[in-house]
């Protein structure tokens, strides 16, 4: 947005006005500038959570070049990223110390290419789902990120959180046909619109240890999964990985629930 012109006729020089943008932040109260360690660490946390787009291109051309075992491993790693990098932002408190950057936008970005878009083309490259079904997620998750309330006050996701990389995850290792792929990604684009709540792993008001150990052992299970193949021959490993999304939807039913409007006020 343009900023007005000083009044030609106002006393003494004009205080030039603040712009956001990367030369913004780095001062706390009162204009004293931030220790250079903490700003160190705070731009760290940012390029740390941009690095996770880096991941999702790297992704997107391990899928075009036809080697899916690659892109998956990627698409792990890049929710690991994600896993972590909230955790350290509030740990850095990187809004205090860099006001002009807003890093959950800068999270919605990247979240979105590797949460939603290279997981949507991974199956449409393995053939599990056709370019018209793959619409359906694409759309649904942009409205998903575009609400304002896509995370709750009470730090809960609002409706399906567009948790597509596990989808493909599961699609492809389970190997399932493209009629049961195309009727799971067609249910869970819809569940996007129904205000249920569930659980934010890392801000959990409960079970918070319990559920972020166990989802690292998860990230390593899958991981085992992609890069050993042989050892899912003889382990159902892929099988018992299902345990943890099934205890993520039950705290999210349990604690979560259907999200209920605030009853107008009375006149």
């Amino acid at each position: 947005m343009q900023q007005p012109a000083p009044d030609r006729h106002s006393a003494g020089p004009a205080r030039p006005v603040e712009r956001g943008g990367f030369g913004a932040g780095g001062r706390g109260p009162g204009g004293r500038a931030h220790d250079p360690r903490r700003l160190g660490l705070a731009w760290g946390v940012h390029a740390f959570t941009a690095s996770g787009a880096v991941v999702g291109a790297i992704a997107l051309l391990a899928v075009v070049a036809g080697n899916l075992s690659q892109a998956a491993v990627l698409m792990l790693v890049a929710l690991a990223i994600d896993s972590v990098d909230g955790t350290l932002a509030r740990a850095v408190k990187v809004g205090e110390v860099l006001p002009g950057i807003d890093g959950r936008r800068l999270d919605d970005i990247v979240d979105y290419l590797n949460y939603v878009i290279v997981p949507v083309v991974f199956m449409v490259a393995a053939g599990y789902v056709g370019p018209w079904i793959a619409a359906l997620p694409i759309l649904a998750s942009a409205y998903g990120f575009a609400q304002q309330e896509a995370k709750t006050e009470d730090d809960f996701f609002l409706g399906f959180p567009s948790y597509w990389n596990v989808v493909a995850l599961y699609v492809w290792l389970l190997d399932v046909t493209p009629l049961t792929a195309t009727v799971v990604v067609v249910a869970f684009s819809i569940l996007v619109f129904v205000p249920l709540k569930y659980v934010y792993p890392s801000k959990m008001p409960v079970l918070r240890r319990t559920t972020n150990v166990a989802g690292g052992l998860w990230v390593v299970a899958m991981t085992l999964a992609v890069v050993a193949p042989q050892l899912v021959e003889r382990v159902p490993l892929v099988e018992a990985t299902l345990a943890y999304p099934a205890w993520y939807l039950l705290l999210s039913f349990r604690y979560g629930g259907l999200a209920r409007r605030p009853a107008p006020a009375q006149a």
